[in-house]
């Protein structure tokens, strides 16, 4: 692995998860020197500790935040609004690993749904046919199942049961993928042995993420300069308006300072616009390529929740993959359900520890305990929808909490959309309908978790005064400054947001090679 000299300009990522680890690999294939910051320590597969809590405690971004707005977060995880992982490979070491593509109409849902009141909705300025090759290279890369000639995983039983309640409600479109996770042996990785450790860290590195593929190869080019416990605390420029360098704290405190030829930040939508918020100066007062107003708002979550169904028989959900299903009927778009946008229904086991915190956060008693009760006999699905951008849902900086380097934490601010409320009810009903229709003796419906799906608060646009950065992630007041994870999308689709920031980041980095070859950056 490289080490460079600190004053020397060159390539500096902010985060080693799905965008920037990604950025890492393609820039460093290209022979470009990268130095990537990550705030988290280096853990290896074999690190992991196979225990729900424990591992929690060992993955987590544990800094303190803030929560407010009506959503049920702020009453039951006040200073946990977002579960993701500080470490490197970020949250693509914890994700479940579903793998699918956005559709043509989510890049232009001002066109396509009309006015939304109280949505800032707003076209990408990019469309599905020209992120489709980069598509096709994530996914390969990613060793997504059921396309490119990869197998679908195995049907565990919770799959089963799902399937059976997807065919008698009529449902056509579900199937057991397509997961980046390996069915069998490929491209270094061995295939799953459905042990049912994925968002705790998977030992077996049959889970793709940027740990097991990205980060390894870019080393290999002795071209990334990796510096785990990181922490990157703001962005400089110089007196043209051009970011000159990174200055971060290393695990003992002491601050240090990059020197840049182009900074990409890649630290997930929460940490993103708070290191944009706390690099304002004179020129910046807003916060670093703010001018718009725009850095910290839209932020979307996805809209989730999930439903447990109780059987008179054992479905040991437990066994086999974590997610290992989905269903995509209801990702289209049709206003004729009672709201716009579409999402998907997904298979989901969690373990008793966290079954037990999450399937009704602050309950107990009889119902509670019957719950808990019947874990062999459970089978368990997730909602992942399209949620509505609204400025007022942001991350700002609340400056009376600090962090243990006395700086602003962030504070998350959400309320749901009218339109995600609705998505959410249709949701749990047709999820109770698919339980009932294979026999199920109860269905509970849980509030959301913690948000895994950070998206939208330094959006791609056409325009500067409607958004953060253009349409290859570069801020449209720093031309040296790159966005490269889920901060940019524009709106958020139904999917699962992974595939998309990988297939970005390769685009971006192609973008930014062939702009440090003809020297305009």
């Amino acid at each position: 692995m490289a080490s460079q000299d600190q004053n020397e300009e060159t390539v500096v990522i902010i985060g080693s998860g799905a965008g920037g680890g990604t950025l890492a690999y393609e820039l460093t294939a290209k022979g470009i020197p990268v130095v990537v910051l990550e705030a988290g320590p280096y853990l290896r597969n074999e690190d992991y500790v196979n225990n729900e809590w424990e591992a929690f405690n060992q993955m987590a971004w544990l800094d303190p935040r803030t929560t407010s707005g009506s959503w049920r977060i702020a009453r039951d995880f006040p200073n946990l609004p977002a579960w993701i992982v500080k470490a490197v490979g970020g949250t693509t070491t914890h994700w479940s690993g579903a793998t699918p593509r956005f559709k043509a109409h989510e890049f232009a849902t001002r066109s396509v749904y009309g006015r939304v009141e109280g949505a800032n909705l707003l076209d990408w300025p990019l469309t599905l046919a020209e992120l489709e090759p980069y598509y096709d290279r994530a996914e390969r890369a990613m060793g997504s199942t059921h396309v490119h000639g990869r197998p679908p995983l195995p049907a565990n039983n919770n799959y089963k049961v799902f399937a059976a309640g997807a065919e008698r409600i009529g449902y056509k479109h579900y199937a057991t993928g397509p997961y980046a996770t390996n069915a069998e042996e490929y491209d270094g990785r061995p295939a799953s042995i459905q042990d049912g450790f994925n968002f705790q860290g998977d030992k077996n590195r049959s889970k793709w993420s940027t740990l097991v593929r990205e980060i390894p190869r870019a080393e290999s080019t002795g071209l990334l300069d990796l510096r785990p416990l990181s922490q990157a605390v703001q962005i400089t420029h110089d007196s043209s308006g051009r970011a000159d360098a990174v200055l971060y704290l290393d695990e003992n405190g002491t601050l240090h300072r990059q020197a840049a030829r182009v900074v990409i930040v890649a630290c997930n939508a929460i940490e993103t616009p708070r290191l944009l918020l706390l690099s304002a100066t004179a020129a910046f007062p807003d916060g670093l390529a703010n001018s718009s107003g725009q850095v910290g708002r839209n932020y979307m979550r996805h809209t989730t929740g999930s439903v447990y169904a109780a059987f008179d028989k054992p479905v040991r959900m437990y066994r086999g993959e974590t997610m290992a299903g989905v269903i995509a009927d209801e990702s289209r778009h049709d206003p004729d359900r009672g709201f716009v946008g579409g999402y998907f229904l997904e298979t989901l086991s969690l373990g008793p520890a966290f079954l037990a915190a999450f399937v009704d956060p602050g309950s107990w008693g009889p119902d509670y305990t019957r719950l808990l009760d019947a874990y062999a006999q459970t089978a368990g699905l997730w909602i992942v929808g399209e949620d509505m951008p609204q400025e007022s849902n942001r991350v700002t900086l609340n400056t009376t909490v600090k962090d243990e380097n006395g700086l602003p934490v962030p504070n998350v601010h959400f309320d749901d959309h009218p339109n995600d409320a609705a998505m959410r009810e249709h949701a749990y009903a047709q999820a109770e309908l698919l339980y009932e229709a294979v026999g199920a003796l109860s269905a509970h419906r849980t509030p959301p978790y913690p948000s895994t799906h950070n998206l939208g608060t330094a959006r791609m646009s056409e325009r500067p005064e409607d958004g953060v950065v253009d349409r290859w992630g570069r801020a449209h007041d720093v031309p040296n400054l790159f966005i490269g994870d889920g901060s940019v999308f524009t709106t958020g689709a139904a999917a699962n947001p992974t595939l998309t920031i990988v297939a970005l980041a390769i685009r971006q980095a192609e973008r930014i090679a062939d702009q440090l070859r003809t020297r305009e950056l």
